[in-house]
């Protein structure tokens, strides 16, 4: 029995499923057939509804207007058109889409018997016609940035000459969980002065979070956490940031997640103040003491080390043990690798060479790595090529995403500069990787389709001066140029009213009477068709 009732549910559900559709698929027909027997209704209470008579004085009062009320009329309606296109404008450069579309679509879609709007996954049709979940904001995974700054002796030095904030507060939140998570883990056994930092990373003020640390210390004078934070957060050097670390490590004792943090942030200092050697060393060391951590993406930060020392090497095989199809893809794996091709074969790369003789197996292998790599994150080209200008990278990134094409060339450009022609090769190249790209986009090439997340997620990581990038470039929304188009067609009627008043006139009289025409015709049609008098009965009825 309990068979039968799982097997007959299916059979309800499409039956409720096809009924839902077959009214959605017939209200558009209803509300035709409703509004046609509204107007036949109109047409027979003509008489005693008077509307011939009121007609009739509706055109003689319009004919005594004079032109400055149309000038004023269509004057007003072009700048209230150009109030609605201006924020239809602004809507769109900050969010993204139309705020009359998603109204409409949030408010009236609902009415009309469509699918509700608001549900966390989209859906578009696969290639065998079945719908497919498309990833929603949420299913966007936010990554720590391998190369994050210090905010104390980087970030904050920015704010001070710019003025401008370089990150978000979603971004520190963001930092905020992951520092509780990974030096609080234990929140049973935590002692006063973890307490106290618990709370101080959740504190949005960073003198307020320093006050915390230094809170702390006092409690106990080997709080690794605390000297984390002020190395993070007070130092404005980054000599003293690693005095700072130094003394955490002390302090640390065999807290694993502690020392790990710590270590690497003292390989990042080291780089910073120009000892790339024994950056190299410590970031080594640390993965192979804590070679499970992977996910931390410590051979991120050995790369551009690596790359600075031009140990190209000693890149290609750390590019052989992470650049496998099993692992999790980066911007910084993907363009390494088409950087080391295109190395090879860019200082000899000519477009009016390669165009007569073709390319050779070398130089078809690099333009395969740049179409690869453009692939996973196509943002990246504009910032490597200059084309855009670039920022401070945030503390969290999105794959495939914006914020990652960020994140990478501000490290990883000097090193596409080092290479002779490397640009050069990824300029002639890169934008014909749309080309195999399949259109619409819900087919990847050599990776998963494109997610449709990622405009959301970095607008939310990225600061509100950038201008964030998006793929596919998407089209103007319909009510903007509607909007544009009122705004300037409403705007030359005023113009033209204005100078040519007299002439106007004419042309409106005659439009409205060429507009009206085949409603005469139509209902002097339905007079001869139907008897004598026979409206007359019906209006009696």
């Amino acid at each position: 029995m309990m068979e039968d009732a799982t097997n007959s549910n299916p059979q309800s559900l499409g039956f409720t499923d096809k009924l839902k559709s077959w009214l959605s698929w017939s209200w558009t027909y209803i509300c035709g057939v409703w509004f046609v027997m509204v107007l036949t209704m109109i047409y027979i209470l003509r008489s005693p509804l008077k509307l011939q008579d009121t007609l009739t004085s509706a055109s003689v009062f319009l004919n005594t207007l004079t032109p400055k009320f149309y000038v004023a009329l269509t004057g007003t309606s072009s700048l209230i058109s150009g109030l609605i296109l201006i924020f239809e404008w602004w809507y769109f450069r900050k969010y993204g889409t139309s705020f009359i579309e998603q109204v409409s679509v949030s408010h009236l879609r609902p009415l009309l018997g469509g699918g509700e709007s608001s549900s966390s996954t989209g859906l578009f049709s696969s290639v065998n016609g079945e719908p497919e979940l498309r990833p929603s904001v949420s299913e966007c995974k936010v990554w720590r940035n391998p190369l994050n700054l210090f905010r104390g002796s980087e970030y904050s030095r920015y704010t001070w000459v710019t003025g401008k904030e370089p990150l978000t507060y979603y971004d520190m939140n963001l930092s905020a969980q992951d520092h509780q998570t990974f030096f609080t883990g234990d929140t049973q056994q935590l002692k006063p002065e973890d307490t106290v930092m618990q709370k101080g990373w959740r504190e949005r003020s960073p003198q307020a979070r320093i006050r915390a640390a230094y809170q702390a210390i006092e409690l106990n004078h080997e709080c690794a956490a605390a000297y984390v934070l002020l190395a993070e957060e007070e130092a404005a050097t980054i000599t003293e940031a690693e005095r700072l670390f130094k003394q955490a490590l002390r302090s640390a004792g065999k807290d694993i997640n502690l020392l790990v943090y710590i270590k690497r942030r003292l390989a990042m200092c080291a780089r910073k103040l120009g000892r790339i050697k024994e950056a190299v060393k410590m970031m080594r060391d640390l993965m192979k003491e804590f070679p499970l951590l992977g996910m931390l993406n410590i051979h991120e930060n050995l790369l551009e080390a690596l790359l600075e020392l031009q140990a190209y090497a000693d890149v290609q095989a750390v590019l052989a043990k992470y650049d496998d199809i099993s692992l999790p893809k980066s911007a910084t794996i993907c363009y390494t690798s088409a950087l080391l091709k295109a190395r090879a074969v860019s200082d000899k790369f000519s477009p009016e060479a390669a165009s007569r003789r073709g390319l050779s197996t070398a130089e078809m292998n690099a333009v395969e790595a740049i179409h690869r790599a453009v692939e996973f994150n196509p943002h990246v080209p504009k910032y490597l090529l200059e084309m855009k200008s670039l920022i401070l990278p945030p503390e969290h990134i999105l794959k495939r995403g914006d914020s990652e094409a960020v994140a990478y060339a501000f490290f990883h450009l000097q090193h596409w500069k080092r290479a002779e022609g490397a640009l050069n090769l990824l300029h002639c190249t890169w934008e014909g990787t749309f080309r195999i790209i399949p259109y619409p986009l819900e087919k990847g090439h050599l990776f998963y389709p494109y997610p449709g997340c990622t405009e959301s997620a970095d607008r939310e990581l990225l600061p509100s001066f950038h201008e964030v990038s998006v793929y596919p470039k998407k089209e103007l929304p319909f009510f903007i140029l509607f909007t544009a188009g009122l705004c300037s067609f409403t705007a030359m009627l005023a113009m033209l009213t204005h100078q040519f008043p007299e002439l106007m006139g004419v042309f409106a009289k005659a439009f409205f009477s060429t507009l009206f025409a085949p409603l005469g015709f139509f209902a002097d049609k339905m007079e001869s068709f139907m008897p004598s008098g026979f409206w007359h009965q019906l209006t009696l009825v």
